[in-house]
């Protein structure tokens, strides 16, 4: 395949990102990590062309303990036999109403998380503990004067500080509930990963994806099609991005777990492989579970079953139920995952689901500690509040969500996907339950 896209620069700092990536798919980059680094500013596009074909071409060594597959057929044949689907005894007002909790949880914890986007949790703790409010029971505040050292996106500044939220604010978080609301509203439950593509190119902007995201749209553009858009060029294929995704199929599955990670591993297979494919396919069967049952560990196990027990994110999962065991404190737990999973990418999938699911493990069903704990351990903090308040916010219900935490989104949001500009999230909410009640009327 030949795609002439990059210049020097971009190219170089995508050969580096594919190194690390190579490296921790469990591939011996030594050599071309050495070359890389003899060559430095002198390499031409023709030597980083020579490097990027050699990473292409390795595989995972011999000792590697994991087996991670990315086609749907393989994942099912490496997975714990689990609960693929549950009876939902639930009435239509007590359906709409877990989808509407799930969706307010999720805007609701992507707010909390917006302003501290990327921080460490020593950060967070320290701008927080300035601002009198460690630790977190609110939103965040705006510390006046604001400390040098403590940069907020403007766009966070504007919109999702404690008294300055009118609405949930646009957000990538966010975007993605409209896109795949929209896919299966078009195309139904047997939508491809080629009517994802289309909607993607028709309906988002290129400039509001990120990392792995933009590398698919790029080169979807690029006419590179599905699923190799997850892998050309793209070192980003087990960051966060599908992971983030995952909401709107387990809001659509309700009690049905195996289908809602089904329905994920479409979706991520459009611009991830392996950990991200199983990031979103966890995070999907978690939400639908969480209709179903109240008990969090029968959710975070719902889940787990969904996704190869022979991968990285089974053993971050089984490491997180372990250290909830063994630790009285999150931050306990905080620490062993940073001292086990630290050395990956702030927007990796396995550091920032094990914050997800420390919220979760140390909140019981307490939707504030839940989003509050998940955005004070720091990375990817919108992304982790978000999720972490969409499993909460489908098993509680949105009339049994705490209305300091609700009431400042006045039932709003806003997307940068065409058609979703602007909505009521009760109107999005009324939608999916439509949805989701052709499924079980089937």
């Amino acid at each position: 395949m030949k795609c002439e896209l990059f210049d020097g620069e971009s190219l170089r700092a995508l050969l580096n990102d594919e190194i690390a990536e190579r490296k921790e798919e469990g591939c011996n980059v030594e050599s071309v990590s050495k070359e890389f680094t003899r060559l430095g500013h002198d390499a031409s596009n023709q030597d980083l062309e020579v490097l990027y074909r050699k990473l292409e071409s390795l595989s995972p060594r011999p000792d590697f303990p994991y087996v991670e597959p990315s086609d749907l057929a393989r994942i099912q044949d490496q997975r714990v036999e689990g609960p693929a689907k549950a009876e939902l005894n639930l009435s239509d007002d007590q359906l709409y109403d877990k989808i509407y909790g799930a969706w307010l949880g999720r805007c609701a914890g992507c707010m909390l998380g917006k302003p501290t986007e990327g921080w460490t949790k020593q950060k967070i703790q320290h701008y927080l503990e300035l601002a009198n409010s460690y630790p977190l029971t609110n939103y965040v505040p705006e510390v006046i004067p604001h400390p040098s050292g403590f940069e907020i996106q403007e766009d966070a500044y504007e919109t999702a500080l404690l008294g300055r939220i009118r609405c949930a604010g646009r957000d990538d978080d966010l975007d993605y509930m409209a896109i795949n609301l929209q896919v299966l509203e078009a195309f139904g439950f047997s939508f491809t990963t080629d009517n994802i593509a289309e909607t993607w190119l028709t309906r988002m902007p290129y400039k509001m994806t990120y990392t792995a995201e933009r590398a698919a749209y790029r080169n979807l553009v690029n006419n590179v099609k599905p699923t190799a858009s997850a892998t050309y060029r793209n070192p980003y294929r087990e960051w966060i991005g599908a992971q983030i995704r995952a909401d709107l199929w387990g809001y659509a599955a309700p009690g049905n777990p195996k289908f809602a990670a089904t329905l994920a591993h479409r979706d991520a297979s459009l611009s991830h492989v392996k950990n991200g494919i199983y990031g979103e396919m966890l995070v999907a069967a978690m939400i639908s579970a969480a209709f179903t049952t109240n008990d969090v560990e029968e959710i975070v196990h719902a889940g787990l079953s969904q996704i190869p027990a022979t991968s990285r994110l089974a053993e971050t999962v089984r490491d997180m139920m372990k250290w909830k065991k063994e630790c009285s404190m999150w931050t306990e737990a905080w620490g062993k995952i940073v001292t086990k999973y630290g050395s990956y990418s702030w927007i990796h999938t396995l550091n920032n689901a094990a914050l997800v699911l420390l919220g979760l493990l140390y909140a019981g069903l307490d939707f504030e500690k839940g989003i509050t704990i998940s955005v004070m351990a720091g990375l990817d903090t919108d992304c982790n509040g978000a999720t972490c308040g969409s499993i909460l916010g489908a098993t509680l219900g949105g009339s049994s969500l705490p209305r300091k935490w609700t009431d400042p989104l006045n039932d709003r949001i806003k997307t940068a996907v065409f058609g979703f500009l602007e909505c009521r999230i009760s109107e999005l909410a009324k939608r999916t339950f439509s949805v989701a009640k052709t499924l079980m009327d089937v």
